[in-house]
């Protein structure tokens, strides 16, 4: 949903070849995004290429052109400039100020209360002469205040931060079904809509009485909330902006006094890189299980991975005991996945779950029915195929089973004897064995992958 950065798809300077994440390596150095992820170059039939660092955060350079060699011996001149670049690359306030500000900020009159479109900022009136020939926005309601998401500007032109926020329609329906669930507490990791949702419900309304703590990498939002409300964080290398004290405050979030259960829901840039994130999840998952020793050896942190169905090979990859549930997840400002006749197309995104799917109740009146034999919700279209003994469905059309690739495959596919599978009726029959960098499949090169079409 808001602001995880797209994970870096590495830097332009080695040449063609495909790239492998090697992961958070101990030691690396750090641009303003935390930690650098460490990656590979590699080239078709020849060995591994030199090892380099790049930004964890940033798919385009422009955003972040962070880059070294693994074996780059870097002088302590060339250090101390960019320990000052990182430090002067940090937001204007920490976040501890910016709680005192919106204090200040609450006691204002109507007619004094502005809001900095340009900057981005919350002004109190010693600032306007500052901020004199910008735009901004005058009478800042407090409804406005507790709706940050609709007052930000959402970063979706910059590839850094695919900020597209949940439809009204889906964030009420994953809130309910947290609900229904059981769940009190709900670890939002780059889900702003939903976290807003939560607090504004639980400040209006007495008995309602879920919690959420906001893991986000967009700083804006702690203007909005205090520090056990937000922690500034970036899910490609679980790297906490505000040190011991913010890990202090997840790792607290996630200990379950009076039997209130915690749930992870995360909704990542969809260009994001697969073993980044599963990483940095598997992480979090891990300080919940330290949290309480007692009764979770074999258990998991119950999780909501929001994602594309066509990346469900490599969740599952890392993550064995999830499924992927039929529910199709909108988003407000995105052009192609909006729900109804405005959107291009369905939404093809979709919940990656560790709970038992026949928990996950879906709305029969948004057209999903439940399949005895699969024990689960299922899209109405998704027909249940007896040769596959499943609903095959991954895009809620009727799929067909194919007896020659034995398994079900979409409905525009026809079986292509050269290239020995099903794939569309125009395609070109050239076999490609490096797979693509972002979804791992072959016949494509990341830039038309397929599962980048978000970004």
């Amino acid at each position: 949903e808001g602001g995880g950065a797209m994970a870096a798809a590495g830097p332009e300077r080695p040449g063609p070849g495909s790239l492998a994440l090697l992961g958070p390596a101990p030691g690396a150095p750090s641009c303003p995004h935390g930690p650098a992820l460490l990656f590979v170059k590699t080239s078709q039939g020849k060995e591994e290429g030199r090892r380099f660092y790049a930004c964890s955060a940033c798919r385009d350079r422009k955003d972040c052109n962070f880059f070294q060699w693994e074996d780059e011996k870097v002088s302590e001149t060339r250090r101390a400039t960019r320990e000052e670049y990182n430090r002067n690359h940090q937001p204007p306030f920490t976040h501890r100020q910016n709680v005192d500000r919106y204090k200040s900020f609450v006691l204002l009159p109507l007619s004094k209360r502005r809001f900095c479109q340009e900057c981005q900022q919350l002004l109190l009136p010693a600032e306007w002469e500052k901020h004199s020939n910008h735009q901004f926005l005058c009478d800042i309601t407090t409804a406005q205040l507790k709706s940050p998401s609709q007052l930000l500007y959402p970063l979706e032109n910059k590839k850094t931060n695919a900020q597209y926020l949940f439809a009204d329609r889906s964030c009420q329906f994953l809130l309910n079904l947290l609900i229904d669930l059981g769940f009190r507490r709900v670890l939002s990791v780059g889900t702003p809509r939903l976290h807003e949702m939560i607090q504004s419900k639980a400040s209006q309304e007495e008995e309602f009485s879920v919690r959420s703590l906001l893991l986000d990498i967009d700083f804006r939002y702690s203007q909005f909330y205090a520090e056990d409300e937000f922690c500034h964080y970036n899910m490609f290398n679980h790297h906490f902006f505000g040190g011991e004290a913010a890990h202090e405050t997840c790792r607290k979030f996630l200990y379950e006094e009076n039997g209130e259960r915690v749930i992870m829901v995360t909704d990542p840039p969809f260009g994001g890189l697969v073993e980044a994130l599963a990483s940095s999840f598997k992480k979090l998952m891990a300080m919940w299980k330290e949290t309480e020793k007692k009764g979770r050896d074999n258990k998991e942190m119950p999780v909501f991975w929001i994602f594309p169905y066509f990346f469900e090979s490599r969740i599952l990859d890392f993550f064995p005991s999830f499924s992927m549930m039929d529910y199709q997840v909108d988003y407000d400002n995105h052009a192609l996945y909006k729900h109804g006749k405005t959107g291009r197309r369905q939404s093809p995104v979709r919940i990656f779950t560790n709970l038992t799917p026949s928990m996950i109740v879906l709305p029969e009146e948004e057209g999903y029915r439940f399949c005895t034999v699969c024990e689960r919700y299922v899209s109405s279209g998704n027909q249940h195929c007896e040769i596959c003994n499943s609903c095959t469905s991954k895009d809620g059309r009727r799929w067909k089973h194919c007896a020659l690739c034995k398994k079900c495959v979409k409905p525009s596919w026809f079986h292509c004897n050269t290239c020995n599978c099903c794939t569309l009726q125009k395609h070109s029959c050239e076999k490609t064995d490096i797979g693509c960098f972002v979804c791992g499949k072959a016949g494509h090169k990341r830039s038309a992958c397929p599962s980048l079409s978000r970004t």
